[in-house]
């Protein structure tokens, strides 16, 4: 941790937004950033509140305040934590955010809905085309057209939204590893994720930031091939997935580093909002993809993966074993995989074929007006849900009748799921730090968006 530095006050100050010294804060904001409220009742709660009880057990000459990021490799983006440290103890911690600043939401009301997809895609980069798949799905029930997408584009909207699960959790398998100190992980992890992006390159043409899934449908059919491509994957990775389980699941050394360390209870992660990996670590079996289905997932069947200790261990396995769960959906899809149109046959939302353009002027002039102009959506307003491999990722759009938003929101899980950090390191160790960080599976995209 090269820089982990003494925070200096004045130098680099964000505000309100930065942890002050205990001697600064009141009795009830110590208890708001210990996050006091979830773990005590509420006359013991109530008695912290009153100024007249002295909320700080140490003495400010007995700890420090020090920065780790917001370049630190290990917060996985530019990701600010404050910490206050009474030795190698972590009494308080604080993140701070805002250094990507990329202003997405803003600049998606200034893009059509034909245009929104390249700009939401960057978001989660980690799992572009969920962040396609919910902005598309938002889109479409505005519409009114969310009953009409042909099957063919239902289920390979699935199928490309699973692969892309196994590629994200993958990279957590490799970057997990590397924070810890596995550092063969950090090869087999991205070796195996390869596997997913080449196939993705020849479905999309793009390796990241598809913009493939559109409202109304997809950009392509599947190209030839495609089925024995995705099977090739799902017969090498069993084989990569145990060995895993060897270098890393079975490691004393692995254990050692993650099993009770980071805990969060099902209490504190409902309260904090968390899901995902985070919330089912806690043993709360809740995952949109079931809960409360979207696509064809009620036509598959697979099994939601929880944890009993809500520790960054569980958060590990959790994913690894979501792999497997979704390469079981992936052999059903493929089994399922229906022929017809891969996008809906409207004129007011699918562009001409291509290969019209260059035999009628009207399908040159239809191209030309959807893509510089868009297609007007009713007014009103929508918010879809659906489950990334983060947690809970949703769209919320208002429309005033015209091509582009008038406001669009994402409830990344990203943001959400980070302020658990605080109630996952008290009282923890600063050694520990990276791994709770790394157990989060945090993309700052989608944090500063």
């Amino acid at each position: 941790m090269t820089d982990l530095i003494t925070a200096t006050p004045g130098a680099t100050a964000e505000g309100n937004q930065e942890m002050r010294a205990r001697s600064e804060l009141t009795a009830r904001e110590v208890m708001r950033e210990v996050g006091a409220v979830l773990r005590m009742t509420e006359t013991q709660a109530a008695t912290l509140a009153t100024d007249n009880v002295d909320p700080t057990e140490v003495s400010e000459d007995q700890s420090m305040i020090i920065n780790m990021g917001p370049q630190h490799p290990s917060t996985h983006g530019v990701l600010r934590l404050m910490l206050e440290l009474q030795g190698e103890r972590v009494l308080r911690c604080k993140p701070i955010i805002g250094y990507l600043h990329t202003g997405m939401e803003k600049t998606g009301e200034d893009l059509t809905f034909m245009q929104g997809g390249t700009n939401v895609t960057r978001m989660d980069y980690l799992s572009p085309l969920n962040n396609e798949l919910v902005f598309s799905m938002a889109v479409e029930k505005l519409l009114g057209i969310d009953e009409d997408i042909p099957e063919r584009a239902v289920w390979m909207r699935m199928l490309l939204s699973e692969l892309n699960r196994m590629s994200s959790h993958l990279l957590f398998l490799a970057t997990n590893g590397m924070d810890i100190g596995a550092v063969s992980m950090m090869i087999y992890g991205w070796r195996e994720r390869e596997e997913v992006l080449r196939f993705f390159q020849k479905v999309t043409g793009l390796r990241m930031n598809h913009n493939f899934i559109r409202p109304g449908g997809l950009a392509a059919d599947l190209p030839g091939g495609w089925r024995d491509d995705v099977l090739d994957i799902l017969d090498r990775l069993p084989d990569r997935l145990a060995e895993y389980d060897v270098l890393m699941t079975e490691q004393p050394i692995w254990r050692e580093r993650l099993q009770g360390v980071g805990v969060i209870t099902a209490q504190e992660a409902v309260a904090l909002g968390a899901t995902g990996p985070i919330l089912r670590s806690t043993g709360v079996a809740w995952d949109l993809r079931r809960d409360m289905p979207y696509l064809r997932y009620d036509d598959v069947e697979f099994d939601v993966i929880v944890g009993s200790y809500g520790d960054a261990f569980d958060r590990y396995a959790i994913r690894l074993n979501e792999i497997r769960e979704s390469m079981r959906i992936v052999r059903r899809i493929l089994d399922r995989m229906p022929s017809g149109d891969y996008r809906i046959q409207d004129k007011k939302v699918t562009p001409p074929p291509r290969a019209r353009i260059d035999e009628s002027m009207e399908a040159l002039i239809h191209h030309f007006k959807i893509f510089t102009e868009g297609f007007k959506v009713p007014e009103g307003e929508v918010y879809v849900a659906i489950e990334s491999p983060r947690g809970e990722i949703g769209c919320y759009i208002v429309s005033d009748g015209s091509p582009k938003p008038y406001r669009i929101h994402m409830r990344a899980p990203s943001f959400v799921n980070i302020q658990c950090l605080p109630h996952m390191m008290r009282d923890g160790l600063v050694a520990d730090a990276v791994a709770v960080i790394s157990s989060v599976d945090p993309v700052l995209g989608e944090v500063d968006r």
